[in-house]
C-alpha cells in the first residue's frame, strides 16, 4: 500500500511540474516533504490505511499552519485535499 501511495504522489508532482504554476509547485514541494515523513512512520507501523494516512497529514497540516502564512497553507491544505482524492479513487 506504501507503494501505492508513493507512486501516486510520484504521478501527482509531476502533473504539476508539467503544467503547474508556482504556487501549485511551491504547495506540492511543501506536501511531498511532509509526505515523506508520514510513510517512513507508516512503514514502521502496522497500519498502512489510507485513514492512518490521512490522520498523520492531519497532523502535518496542523504543524503546517503554525509555519506558514496564511496564503500558503491555503494552497498546501488545497493541494493534500487533491492528492488526497487521488490516493482514494
Amino acid at each position: 500500500m506504501l507503494e501505492h501511495y508513493d507512486q501516486q504522489l510520484e504521478a501527482w508532482i509531476g502533473e504539476i511540474v508539467a503544467k503547474g504554476d508556482d504556487d501549485a509547485l511551491f504547495a506540492s514541494g511543501y506536501l511531498q516533504g511532509h509526505f515523506a515523513v508520514v510513510l517512513a512512520e507508516l512503514e514502521a507501523e502496522d497500519d498502512h490505511s489510507t485513514a492512518a494516512l490521512a490522520e498523520k497529514m492531519q497532523q502535518c497540516l496542523k504543524l503546517a499552519a503554525k509555519e506558514l502564512e496564511d496564503h500558503d497553507y491555503r494552497l498546501v491544505a488545497t493541494a493534500w485535499q487533491e492528492l488526497q482524492q487521488r490516493l482514494t479513487a
